[in-house]
C-alpha cells in the first residue's frame, strides 16, 4: 500500500499541532511562583525530637496532650519512612537524618537487629560502627553525605544514642560527636540554647506496653517544650521503627511559618505527605545553610488545613489505606488473573466446536467477557471515588466498588455499541481508562494512592504520576484508543471520495500527544519509563496508519524517538523551573555535572532484581516471549483464529504487535522492570483475546433478520478483498481458503 505525501504531510501537522497545544496546556498549568519552595523561615534555634514508630493513630487529647497541643499549633503530615529495605529501622532512620540520603544499618528485612553502640568521650561522644557502616552503604548507590546534619550548625547538642548517629562525624576519631547527653533527662534550658541545632533520642515504640512507652515520651516532650529558648522551630519525627508492618508515621513542625497547617514536600506532590529524605534538607534552611547539589529530599512546606481532629481522621485513614493495599495487593493480581483464565476457558469449553453457530457463540461470549475483563483496571482506580478507607471493613469497599464500577463501564460500552462494529466496547473502554489515569495525573494523582494498579506510599517508589504496574495497562489503553478511532476513521473514509487518512492520523496524534504528556510532562507524572515505552509504539502505529514501511533509518528514528523526547522533558524541568521540582529533572542536572552514574546503577540493580521478586517473575519474560510468537507467527503454534482476524483486518497485526511492544519497552527502560509486562498480561491477554475474536468472527446480530434465524453465521474474512470484520457478510466457512479450518476442527 503506497502512502500518499499529503498524508504524511498531514500526519506531522496533525501531531505538531496537538504537541503545541498540549506544551502550551502545560505550560499555562504551570505557576513559576509555585514551582519554587518558599524560603524557609531562620530559625535561632532548631530541636529535632524523635520517637521510632510513633502513629498518628497513637495521638489524642487524653493520650498524648503534648503531642495534641503541638499538632494543634503547627504543621502536621505523614511521614513516609523508606530508608533501604521496607523495615526501616531507627538505626536507619537516625543514618538518613545524618546523611540526608536513603542509608541503611547493617541488618536484614526480618529484625533490626543491634543498635550501634554510642560510647560517651568527656562532654562529647563516638560511634565506633561509623566508618563501617559508610563503607556497608556505599553497596546502595545512594551518594550520602555523611556528617551533612552534623556540621550544618557549626554547634549541635545530641541527646541519645538516635541523636548521637545523627550528628556523628565522619572525619576525625571514628563517629565523633562534640556535644552528647544520655539521655533526654538530663537536657535543661542552658543545654537548649547553648547550639543552635539540638536533637533529642526518645526512644522507640515497640507492640508491647505501647501506651506505657508513649504516655512517658509524651510527659518528657512536655518538660522539652517548657524549656524551649524563644525563636526555636522544634521538628517532632519518627525516624524508623523496630515493628512490621510497616507503617505512615508521624512529622510535626511547630515554628514560624507552620503555624495551624498542613506539611507539603514537592518530593511527595501529596498534601500531607513528606518522606524522610526531605528532612534534613528542611533543617538545613531553617539553619541558614545550602543544600547540596544532588540530595533527593525537598524542604517542608505550609498548606492550610482544616479542624486538626478531622486532619489527624485524614492521616489515620491515609495509613489504613496503605495497610488494606498491602494485606490485599499480591491476593488481587492472582484473583484478576486466574479469573481471566478461568472464564475465558469455561467460555471455549462451553462453546466447543467448529460449527458456525459454536464459533459465534463462542466469538460473542469472549468478547463481553474480555470486554468486562479489560474494565476492571479503570474500575479500580475509580473506586477512590469512594472514601472507602473511612469504613468498617475497608477491603470489601475498595474491591466491592471496583469491581461493580468496572461492570456498569463495561455494560454502558456494549450495550450503547451493540449496533456498531464489534471492537468498539474494547475502544471505549481503553479511552477511558486512558482518560481517567491522564487527567487523575495532570490534577494530582489522587485516584492513583493505594488502588491495586497504583502507588504505595509506603513502597516510597512514586507518589505521583503513572505507578510501574499502571504503565503497561495505561500505555496499551492508549495505542487501542488510538488505533480503534483510527480504524473508524479509515473506515468512514473508505464510503467518501476522495478517501483520506488524515482524519485517522490526527486522531492517533491527539491521543499520543494526550498520553504522553500526562505521563511525561514532569508537571504532571514525570514518568521516564512512560516516555520512553510509549512514544516509539505511537510512532509505530503512526506509521502502520499512514501505510508507511519499516527500513532502518525508520527504525532507528522510532527507536531513539522516546529517548529524544525524554530529554527534552528532563531539560525543560532542570533549566526552566516551570514545572517545579521533578525527579526527571534532578536527572539532568546530575547528568550534566557527571552525578548520573549511581543513580543508573540503583536502577539497573532494581531492573535485574524484579526477575527475583517471587518465584514465578522469571516465568514472565518466558511468556512475554511465547506471546510475541504466537502474533508474529501463528501457524506454528497451529492458531487459526488469528489469521482470520488478519485477514479481516489486516492493521490489527501492527496494532498488536505495538501493544506487544510496549510492556517490553516498559520492562527494560522502568526500573520495575518484568513486574511491567507482569501486572499488564492480565489485561493485554483478554484484550487480545477479544479483539482477534471480535475481528475473525464479527456477527451482525443486530443486522440479522428474521427471515435469516439460526443461518447467521460468523463472517470469516475474504483473503482477496480484506474489509472490515463488522461489514462482512454472513459468510459461513470457506475451506477452500481456509483448508486448516474446517468443520472438523474446533477453532482456536
Amino acid at each position: 500500500m503506497r502512502l500518499r505525501a499529503g498524508a504524511v504531510r498531514s500526519g506531522l501537522r496533525c501531531g505538531l499541532l496537538a504537541a503545541l497545544l498540549a506544551l502550551g496546556a502545560a505550560l499555562a498549568a504551570a505557576n513559576p511562583a509555585a514551582a519554587r519552595a518558599p524560603a524557609a523561615v531562620p530559625a535561632r534555634h532548631v530541636v529535632i525530637v524523635g520517637l521510632s514508630g510513633l502513629r498518628w493513630s497513637d495521638v489524642s487529647p487524653t493520650a498524648t496532650p503534648t503531642l495534641w497541643r503541638l499538632a494543634a499549633q503547627g504543621s502536621v503530615g505523614s511521614l513516609v519512612d523508606y530508608a533501604v529495605l521496607p523495615l526501616t529501622c531507627p538505626a536507619d532512620g537516625w543514618l538518613t537524618l545524618n546523611s540526608g540520603a536513603r542509608a541503611q544499618s547493617d541488618h536484614g528485612d526480618s529484625d533490626c537487629g543491634t543498635f550501634p553502640a554510642v560510647h560517651q568521650v568527656g562532654a562529647g561522644a563516638t560511634v565506633p560502627a561509623l566508618p563501617r557502616l559508610i563503607g556497608y552503604n556505599q553497596r546502595f548507590h545512594n551518594d550520602p553525605h555523611w556528617g551533612l546534619l552534623g556540621g550544618a550548625a557549626g554547634c549541635a547538642t545530641a541527646v541519645g544514642p538516635g541523636a548521637a548517629l545523627a550528628l556523628a562525624e565522619p572525619q576525625g576519631p571514628a563517629g565523633a560527636v562534640a556535644s552528647y547527653l544520655p539521655s533526654a533527662s538530663d537536657l535543661s534550658a542552658a543545654v537548649l540554647a547553648r547550639c543552635p541545632l539540638t536533637v533529642v533520642d526518645l526512644g522507640h515504640l515497640g507492640s508491647t506496653e505501647r501506651s506505657v512507652a508513649l504516655a512517658a515520651a509524651d510527659t518528657e516532650l512536655q518538660r522539652l517544650v517548657a524549656e524551649l529558648p524563644s525563636g526555636t522551630t522544634l521538628l517532632v519525627t519518627a525516624p524508623g521503627s523496630v515493628t512490621r508492618p510497616a507503617h505512615l508515621q508521624l512529622t510535626l513542625v511547630d515554628g514560624a511559618g507552620y503555624q495551624a497547617g498542613l506539611l507539603r514536600s514537592s518530593s511527595t506532590r501529596q498534601p500531607g505527605l513528606v518522606v524522610l529524605t526531605d528532612l534534613t534538607p528542611t533543617v538545613l534552611g531553617w539553619l541558614g545553610q545550602d543544600v547540596p547539589s544532588g540530595l533527593v529530599g525537598a524542604p517542608l512546606t505550609r498548606g492550610t488545613r482544616g479542624a486538626l481532629p478531622a486532619t489527624v481522621r485524614s492521616l489515620t485513614g491515609r495509613d489504613t489505606a496503605e495497610q488494606v493495599w498491602r494485606s490485599t495487593h499480591n491476593a488481587f493480581f492472582w484473583v484478576y488473573a486466574l479469573a481471566d483464565a478461568v472464564v475465558l476457558a469455561a467460555i471455549g469449553l462451553a462453546c466447543w466446536g467448529s460449527a458456525p453457530e459454536r464459533r459465534r457463540r463462542r466469538a460473542l461470549w469472549w468478547r463481553r467477557a474480555a470486554v468486562l475483563a479489560v474494565a476492571v483496571p479503570v474500575g479500580t482506580f475509580l473506586a477512590n471515588l469512594v472514601p472507602w478507607w473511612r469504613f468498617a471493613h475497608p477491603a470489601a469497599w475498595l474491591y466491592g466498588a471496583a469491581v461493580a464500577l468496572a461492570a456498569v463501564i463495561a455494560l454502558a460500552a456494549l450495550l450503547g455499541t451493540r449496533r456498531r462494529d464489534p471492537l468498539a466496547p474494547f475502544g471505549l473502554v481503553c479511552l477511558c481508562t486512558v482518560a481517567v489515569l491522564g487527567i487523575d495525573v495532570m490534577t494530582g494523582s489522587r485516584l492513583q494512592l493505594e488502588t491495586p494498579f497504583g502507588l504505595s506510599l509506603i513502597e516510597a517508589g512514586r507518589f505521583y504520576g503513572i505507578g510501574n504496574e499502571a504503565l503497561g495497562i495505561y500505555g496499551i489503553s492508549a495505542l487501542f484508543g488510538a488505533a480503534w478511532l483510527a480504524l473508524v476513521a479509515l473506515r468512514r473514509s473508505a464510503h467518501s471520495r476522495p478517501s483520506s487518512r488524515r482524519p485517522a492520523l490526527a486522531a492517533v496524534a491527539a491521543v499520543a500527544v494526550f498520553a504522553v504528556f500526562a505521563s511525561g510532562w514532569p508537571g504532571f507524572g514525570g514518568k521516564a519509563g512512560g516516555t520512553l515505552a510509549m512514544v516509539p509504539c505511537f510512532a509505530l502505529l503512526l506509521m502502520a496508519v499512514a501505510g508507511i514501511r519499516l527500513n532502518g533509518r525508520r527504525v532507528l528514528l522510532v527507536a531513539v524517538s522516546g529517548l529524544v523526547l525524554f530529554a527534552v522533558f528532563a531539560l525543560v524541568s532542570y533549566f526552566t523551573g516551570l514545572t517545579g521540582r521533578s525527579d526527571i529533572g534532578t536527572f539532568a542536572g546530575d547528568a550534566l555535572h557527571g552525578h548520573a552514574g549511581s543513580l543508573l546503577l540503583r536502577k539497573v540493580g532494581s531492573n535485574l532484581g524484579s526477575l527475583s521478586v517471587s518465584m514465578f517473575s522469571p516465568l514472565v519474560p518466558i511468556v512475554v516471549l511465547v506471546t510475541g510468537l504466537m502474533l508474529w507467527r501463528p501457524g506454528w503454534f497451529r492458531l487459526k483464529t488469528m489469521p482470520l482476524a488478519y485477514a479481516a483486518e489486516p492493521l490489527l497485526r501492527a496494532i498488536l504487535a505495538v501493544l506487544w511492544l510496549l510492556p517490553v519497552l516498559g520492562w527494560f527502560a522502568d526500573d520495575s522492570g518484568v513486574i511491567v509486562p507482569a501486572a499488564a498480561l492480565p489485561l493485554a491477554l483478554p484484550l487480545a483475546i477479544g479483539l482477534l475474536s471480535a475481528t475473525a468472527y464479527g456477527y451482525r446480530s443486530s443486522q440479522v433478520s428474521k427471515q435469516e434465524g439460526t443461518r447467521a453465521v460468523p463472517a470469516i474474512a475474504d483473503s482477496r478483498r480484506p474489509v472490515p470484520a463488522h461489514d462482512l457478510a454472513a459468510e459461513g466457512d470457506r475451506g477452500g481458503e481456509y483448508p486448516r479450518v474446517g468443520r472438523g476442527d474446533p477453532g482456536r
